[in-house]
């Protein structure tokens, strides 16, 4: 692990967390992943350890850190757990960092505290049936009438959404029309409002821990002063907060692609074939010498992504470059890992079978890896 560049904060953090998922997340994740069920009491212990309130002010509740410090944590618990990895990770990236950073003083106020002690969760509601990738194709409507938000629409894929600790979820909507454009904003809706269903949660190939809901919404009315941010600024807002979050799965990738890495050398160094050791032959060898180079290299992608956000530094396309990379090495190293263990990376119980299933998502939220290269070849000046 390349800990040169760390400073004693920075390593102290990582040996907490590290610690915790060993000790603490990795014991109950293959039975968390049997049951789907997110264990909302090691999500109470990472907010008692301070992980969700990382990047924000000590005044608002938060530890005073940056976005490389929370990156550091979701990289350590993404080793173990990936479930775990991304709840944290969507906690703070799309549910409390919109609020910190859109919101009124009175917003905040309201509901930062519980969410940085992760006393509370929170989603964001982007995805539609048919406004994924291309999420200005939001169809889901929001109008003023009396004071109120009157919001009709659907949204899918919505990670935090449904949990028992739930508060609200911040969804985009057509609030009306500008030059001939859709004018999208954002709105709180509180968990609880009339019109407004968590669906049930889905049937998924992966992340079985992590609480994920499709979501409905029929004439659900909430006060206009719901409104969070500038009217009209909802998708450019969430732009900026998507563009954040790639960094944070680019350190979630990291940890499950070194997550691979340490249980294959376990592995082949304690599995004997025809009378030695599997870490003898060269074919093993090689696999996991290219292991370790692919989270060598996602580690120092992600780490200069940000960096570079933590300095007021333009950091989009570096941000598209760590979250190609690293889900890309998370899941070449995970189906590496399976063929190392044989058989048994066909079985559940090993943490490599888990990471297999749940390394593909990564390739595709936060933005495909075809957005990505998308984003990388602008900024080339590819597009004409």
């Amino acid at each position: 692990m390349i800990q040169h560049d760390l400073t004693d904060d920075e390593l102290e953090l990582t040996k907490l967390v590290r610690e915790f998922a060993d000790e603490v997340v990795a014991p109950r994740s293959y039975e968390a992943d049997r049951t789907k069920t997110l264990p909302l009491d090691v999500v109470a212990q990472m907010g008692e350890l301070g992980l969700f309130g990382l990047p924000f002010p000590e005044e608002l509740g938060g530890q005073g850190g940056d976005y490389f410090a929370l990156c550091l944590a979701i990289e350590g618990l993404g080793r173990v757990d990936q479930s775990i990895a991304i709840t944290l990770e969507a906690g703070v990236s799309l549910g409390a960092m919109p609020v910190f950073r859109f919101g009124t003083d009175t917003q905040k106020q309201e509901l930062l505290p519980d969410l940085l002690a992760g006393r509370a969760l929170a989603g964001f509601g982007l995805t539609e049936p048919e406004a994924g990738s291309d999420a200005g194709a939001t169809r889901t409507t929001a109008r003023l009438d009396g004071g109120e938000w009157v919001i009709n629409g659907a949204k899918q894929f919505i990670t935090n959404s449904g949990t028992e600790i739930t508060r609200f979820v911040t969804v985009t909507a057509v609030t009306g029309e500008s030059n001939g454009r859709k004018e999208i904003s954002t709105i709180i809706v509180p968990n609880g409002t009339p019109g407004f269903t968590v669906e049930a949660p889905y049937d998924k190939v992966g992340w079985h821990a992590s609480d994920t809901h499709p979501l409905t919404f029929v004439d659900a009315r909430v006060p206009e002063g719901n409104l969070l941010g500038e009217r009209g600024r909802g998708f450019a807002n969430f732009l900026h907060t998507l563009d954040e979050g790639r960094i944070a799965i680019a350190a979630l990738s990291t940890g499950a692609a070194e997550g691979c890495l340490e249980a294959s050398i376990d592995y082949a160094t304690k599995r004997t074939v025809f009378g030695e050791p599997l870490s003898r032959r060269q074919s093993i060898q090689f696999t996991i010498a290219r292991m370790q180079s692919r989270v060598h290299t996602a580690r120092l992608a992600w780490r200069h992504a940000a960096r570079l956000r933590d300095a007021g530094k333009p950091f989009k396309t570096e941000a598209a470059i760590a979250k190609l990379t690293a889900s890309d090495a998370a899941m070449d190293n995970a189906r590496d890992a399976t063929q190392v263990f044989g058989g048994n990376g066909f079985m559940n119980e090993y943490p490599v079978a888990r990471h297999y299933r749940d390394s593909k998502i990564l390739e595709i939220g936060e933005g495909t890896s075809e957005v990505q290269l998308l984003v990388i070849s602008r900024a080339l000046g590819l597009d004409g």
